[in-house]
């Protein structure tokens, strides 16, 4: 695949990025993973500690629980003409009391618009977690996480809102068990469709 000079400068800037580094615990690494072919855009809040360690998305039990939800193995998931990963922030922002802080606004504001228009073969956006849902639903998001995840078929079939797939979310899951039951077969399916 031939890529677009403006992407490919767009990408480097990005991973060169400094906008917020004096408010993070760990020099800036963005985080992500794109190119114009990817169909699916999946859209989280920020990566983790062990994703900036690796420089890999979702790269901790995580990413391994969201590729279940999928249908997809690991391959699948880091081609970057299958998938795209945008996160709400591209740079680990350190953590605190309940896990690890909200996504920096700055990078949402410089450089989502940008990067999203690179990517014109989107038909599904997983969107994942409160900030994601915020950006990409805006005023169609219910009052809570759990009402706009049940509302999921009022945004099908362009975009899913999800959880996030933390372990910290297990009791999530089982409060909610309609999630598997009901979101996760007619997803996957749509998954296979596109890839």
């Amino acid at each position: 695949m031939t890529l677009d000079k403006d992407h490919l400068r767009l990408v480097d800037e990005l991973r060169g990025c400094m906008l917020c580094a004096s408010q993070l615990p760990q020099p800036p690494k963005p985080v992500f993973q794109c190119l114009p072919a990817a169909r699916i855009l999946i859209s989280g809040q920020a990566p983790g500690k062990k994703a900036h360690n690796s420089g890999i998305p979702f790269d901790d039990a995580s990413g391994q629980r969201l590729r279940n939800w999928l249908g997809v193995d690991a391959k699948c998931f880091y081609d970057p003409e299958k998938i795209a990963i945008v996160p709400m922030a591209f740079c680990y922002p350190g953590s605190g009391n309940s896990g690890d802080l909200p996504p920096r606004p700055e990078c949402a504001v410089h450089w989502r618009h940008q990067l999203l228009a690179h990517l014109p073969n989107i038909e599904l956006t997983l969107v994942i977690g409160r900030y994601a849902q915020r950006w990409h639903l805006a005023e169609r998001r219910k009052a809570t996480l759990t009402e706009t995840v049940k509302a999921w078929r009022e945004y099908w079939p362009g975009a899913i809102p999800l959880p996030h797939p933390s372990p910290r979310n297990n009791r999530w899951l089982k409060q909610n068990p309609w999630f598997e039951a009901e979101l996760l077969p007619p997803l996957r399916q749509a998954i296979s469709r596109l890839l």
